[in-house]
């Protein structure tokens, strides 16, 4: 089993920043794509960054510029960090790791972390 664990979420202002951090332990033999989704209230889970292991990212047009993700390989643990956050970026954000296991394939999700930017 693979377990995530998020931390970093809160209420911050319009223009502020935030850094969210997500950390995988249990039975991990490789890890390859560590991302973030975001869902907001009446919308659908979207990607909103991922990094490969070779360390190629990919981000959503709405927070190209302003949000850099990041990892640590010997730590398991992918950041985020968000700049010049919009009262729009308010939603519960994810982390999500996909790698194997010595057995199989893995698909983790962490719990959810809330941010809430106020304008």
């Amino acid at each position: 089993q693979v377990q995530l664990v998020e931390s970093g979420g809160g209420l911050v202002q319009a223009g502020g920043s935030l850094r969210l951090s997500c950390a995988a332990s249990g039975s991990i033999f490789t890890i390859n794509t560590m991302g973030w989704y975001r869902q907001a209230p009446g919308n659908q889970r979207e990607l909103v960054a991922a990094i490969l292991s070779g360390g190629s990212t990919n981000y959503a047009d709405s927070v190209k510029g302003r949000f850099t993700i990041s990892r640590d390989n010997a730590k398991n643990t992918v950041y985020l960090q968000m700049n010049s956050l919009k009262p729009e970026d308010t939603a519960v954000y994810y982390c999500n790791v996909r790698g194997t296991t010595i057995y199989k394939p893995f698909n983790a999700w962490g719990q959810g972390t809330l941010v809430t930017v106020s304008s």
